[in-house]
């Protein structure tokens, strides 16, 4: 496989445990599920890092974000709430790290995919996967679900630490019966 490599298994019971004892934890933070014609409308989130949102008034304001002429750091993200309280998510994204001499941490966000619900195709922008690096670590899943980065697939196993390639076009498809639920960590490493 070029587009996936599994780099180690983690133990994510501890988390999910967690997780499962703070179940509002899903409805504070509805940015993702409710972007505009964006690909997660089917998913539930729990932003751990994420870069501050902001709200630009003009186009040209946002490009310039975009190419990283702003006064604002589009590569930034800070901890939300619910880091301080999913404690146990901390082991694992920053032996995660250590794993992969990462230098810099971006996003981590915890989404979970409801039974036949999924993640439309779609691809990151090149900003962001030209500057990070993209794992997921999956907490809870079962035969069925999948994750498909331009022509090769993943069938994702609870416990699977993975990297994949988000430049090419991907999409994520519960089959099962159950939740699925994957901790995605942006580590910007040494190219």
């Amino acid at each position: 496989m070029n587009n996936f490599h599994i780099l180690t298994t983690a133990d994510v019971n501890q988390l999910m445990l967690n997780i499962k004892r703070h179940p509002e934890l899903w409805k504070e933070d509805t940015f993702l599920r409710d972007y505009p014609q964006g690909p997660f409308g089917e998913i539930e989130s729990i932003m751990l890092r994420f870069p501050e949102k902001r709200v630009f008034e003009q186009e040209e304001e946002l490009e310039k974000y975009k190419r990283g002429e702003s006064q604002f750091d589009q590569h930034e993200s800070i901890d939300y709430p619910a880091f301080a309280v999913l404690t146990e998510a901390r082991s694992i994204v920053f032996g995660l790290m250590a794993l992969v001499q990462g230098e810099r941490l971006g996003r981590v966000m915890i989404n979970k995919i409801a039974p036949g619900g999924q993640i439309f195709p779609h691809a990151d922008s090149p900003e962001h996967t030209d500057y990070y690096t993209r794992f997921h670590v999956v907490l809870q899943s079962a035969p069925g679900c999948y994750l498909r980065a331009g022509d090769e697939q993943l069938e994702m196993k609870t416990g699977d630490v993975f990297w994949f390639n988000n430049k090419l076009e991907h999409e994520v498809v519960n089959n099962s019966a159950f939740d699925r639920i994957s901790m995605v960590v942006d580590i910007k490493v040494k190219k």
